[in-house]
């Protein structure tokens, strides 16, 4: 059984300290045993946040504050508009971060397929993009990225996850290099289908695919992890986009 948190969309936009402090509460309840594997999908107030791999010049030259986190990747910005989730799940063993990676990007690229977007994976790209969909300075075609990734795996269980750009304004990303990524740009749902729609829409899609694909044996990243008693792994890794 997966629990779902919807409480923080909407106008309740929740401070990234109050949703990292529900996370790592979240986190230890799962990896603890006290808690189900739980999944919160919700909207921040605006926040740049950097991952560990950011660089001095990739952040804001304006005295913009800047929160660093502990999930892998660069900096990024979150804020009302986006659909920001937060699974915590136990991954089942041998644990695969790069594969749980790769399953959050083919559960976000389902939900843009049902809404019309066509949403792919890059090679050499974390994330979910539509490739030539943007242009470049000089007229030349250009991938924008539309959700991003970074995570973290801490007890064998996941913390962080995907930032999807449903119908917030792209202003904020003139002030960084987001996700490092200095050739490509960045998009919203309603940027490519011409109207708007919010992450309070998007949110029952992804709470039906990640319900689909969490029960799909063949697939799920957890699946053998509720099926067998094994001992919890200690190590911990992250991957982001």
């Amino acid at each position: 059984m997966t629990i779902f948190d919807v409480s923080g969309l909407g106008s309740q936009h929740v401070p990234y300290d109050d949703g990292l402090r529900l996370q790592r509460a979240t986190h230890a309840d799962v990896a603890a045993g006290r808690a189900p594997d739980t999944v919160l999908l919700l909207e921040h107030a605006p926040v740049f946040t950097a991952g560990k791999r950011t660089s001095p010049d990739e952040r804001p030259t304006d005295g913009t504050p800047v929160i660093d986190v502990d999930r892998g990747g660069k900096i990024t910005w979150h804020g009302p508009g986006q659909l920001v989730g937060y699974p915590i799940l136990r991954l089942a063993e041998p644990i695969d971060v790069v594969g749980y990676v790769r399953w959050l990007e083919g559960v976000l690229i389902d939900v843009l397929v049902q809404l019309g977007v066509p949403g792919q994976r890059v090679d050499g790209r974390s994330g979910v993009w539509l490739p030539g969909h943007g242009t470049t300075p000089d007229g030349l075609p250009a991938d924008e990225k539309i959700a991003a990734i970074g995570i973290r795996v801490a007890e064998g269980v996941t913390m962080h996850g995907f930032a999807l750009n449903c119908s917030n304004s792209l202003d904020p990303y003139d002030k960084i290099v987001a996700c490092g990524i200095r050739d490509a740009g960045v998009t919203t749902i309603s940027r490519v289908l011409g109207r708007t729609v919010t992450p309070q829409e998007v949110a029952p899609l992804i709470q039906e695919a990640l319900d689909r694909a969490l029960a799909d044996p063949a697939s799920s990243p957890v699946a053998a992890a509720h099926s067998a008693a094994t001992n919890p792994a200690t190590a911990t890794a992250e991957v982001a986009a």
